[in-house]
């Protein structure tokens, strides 16, 4: 298992960071590598909604499982892999001061053996950590600019 983590200050208070990152539908608009997200429940937000995500690295395609297993508005969202990919994530943001919020996004997550296993989680590590630092760097852009 893995465990990446990239964090950014947003220039932004933190009501208005959550209100762009609990609308799980608009992940894909900053996620360079969320394709396409489709509910697989009727709830789209909050503990126990659930979804698929078509994620493409590179080469490489899967379509992941989500199932939303913690929210505290305005401070946190968890969610686990269910997919060929397992492990859980946390979206983290904390209020700097009325101004400023840190987003921190971790991932822990297990690689199944058609993508290398161990071996590929070590060699996936450096690529989802740069792709995570571009996909956090646009979430600020698009945050900032419209704020």
């Amino acid at each position: 298992m893995i465990t990446i983590r990239v964090c950014a200050t947003i220039d932004a208070p933190l009501d208005v960071v959550w209100s762009s990152v609990e609308h799980i539908e608009s992940h894909t608009e900053w996620m360079k590598d969320a394709v396409s997200i489709t509910f697989e429940s009727d709830q789209h937000a909050g503990v126990g909604a659930a979804f698929s995500c078509l994620t493409q690295v590179g080469p490489l395609r899967t379509t992941d499982h989500f199932v939303v297993t913690r929210w505290t508005p305005p401070t946190l969202m968890g969610i686990d892999h269910r997919g060929a990919v397992t492990g859980d994530a946390d979206f983290r943001l904390r209020a700097l001061d009325d101004t400023h919020t840190e987003f921190c996004w971790e991932e822990r997550l297990r690689f199944p053996w058609w993508m290398g296993g161990p071996v590929g989680e070590q060699a996936g590590k450096p690529v989802l950590r740069k792709l995570w630092q571009g996909n956090v760097a646009r979430l600020k852009t698009s945050i900032e600019e419209r704020s």
